[in-house]
């Protein structure tokens, strides 16, 4: 198997359906390698903003994580605005980023760029590919950190992605959530029982139909009334589900909103802050006690 082949074969294991690619000279073995893997599906975009947007939409809906490849850092720097939108939606994305061959990066081509600085602004895992013998192993490890909701970029160069090599086995990815400490749980239910008018602010995946059913469940027990987050990256709506109140996106009508409540549990949140800092105002928007 080639380097690409192993690279693609690793994601198409995992679960992975779909490639949005912005190729170059330096991704040439991996769009050849996408006749080899049948089971990925390669969607060529015509600018690299247009892949991580569709990378990032793609992600929100199927709840599944999507590549993109593209051209050195000159593409990935094209694409990462819609990356920012992407890590903070929490999406689900690998970016695959051609690098130069790995003896050529020491004589600073025209396209030789930081890569490693720049994917860092935008996400939550980065790496480059030390051999052909790792690929498997850090594909694997950047699906897997994908899982928990974060934009992963695995930088790989062209020498490896021709190289040839037969692996002992392709990498699985390793993959677990760690479980709510029970205390929490009770504080919360201790909170919700104690409460004249609380709430619960969901976010996340809170936001899709088992947390939404679970929250319903929360409601008609406790009285609760359920918000969800200004800027959500998705939610399920529809027949059977409840309606949830959005927090007012202006401040101060979002301090006043939140006022209503004496006691406030978050889900799949953060404590909710002001998009912008206005004169005489505040960065945090719930209300002192």
């Amino acid at each position: 198997m080639t380097g690409a082949e192993i690279v693609l074969t690793t994601a198409a294991n995992a679960g992975v359906e779909i490639c949005f690619a912005n190729p170059g000279t330096t991704e040439l073995p991996l769009v050849a390698a996408l006749d080899t893997v049948k089971s990925i599906r390669p969607v060529l975009g015509l600018f690299e903003g247009v892949c991580t947007g569709a990378a990032d939409g793609y992600a929100r809906m199927k709840q599944k994580p999507a590549l993109t490849l593209l051209h050195l850092g000159p593409g990935l720097a094209n694409g990462i605005a819609n990356l920012h939108n992407a890590r903070r939606a929490r999406s689900p994305i690998l970016n695959i980023i051609g690098q130069h061959a790995s003896w050529h990066i020491k004589a600073d081509p025209p396209l030789n760029m930081d890569i490693a600085s720049l994917a860092r602004t935008a996400s939550g895992w980065y790496r480059e590919s030390e051999s052909v013998e790792s690929l498997s192993h850090d594909v694997a490890e950047a699906l897997a950190a994908s899982f928990y909701g974060q934009v992963s970029t695995l930088s790989v160069p062209a020498d490896h992605q021709w190289a040839e090599h037969k692996p002992d086995k392709i990498t699985s990815p390793a993959f677990t959530f760690d479980s709510v400490e029970q205390a929490t749980i009770a504080n919360a239910c201790k909170l919700l029982k104690d409460a004249s008018k609380p709430a619960l602010i969901l976010g996340g995946r809170s936001l899709r139909k088992p947390g939404l059913a679970a929250a319903a469940e929360i409601q008609a027990k406790t009285g609760c009334e359920l918000l969800m987050i200004t800027f959500p990256a998705y939610f399920d709506s529809g027949e059977g589900l409840p309606v949830l109140k959005r927090i007012p996106y202006i401040p101060g009508q979002a301090q006043a909103f939140l006022r209503n409540y004496d006691t406030l549990i978050l889900a799949g949140a953060d404590e909710p802050v002001a998009t912008f800092g206005y004169r005489d105002g505040k960065s945090f928007l719930l209300n002192e006690p």
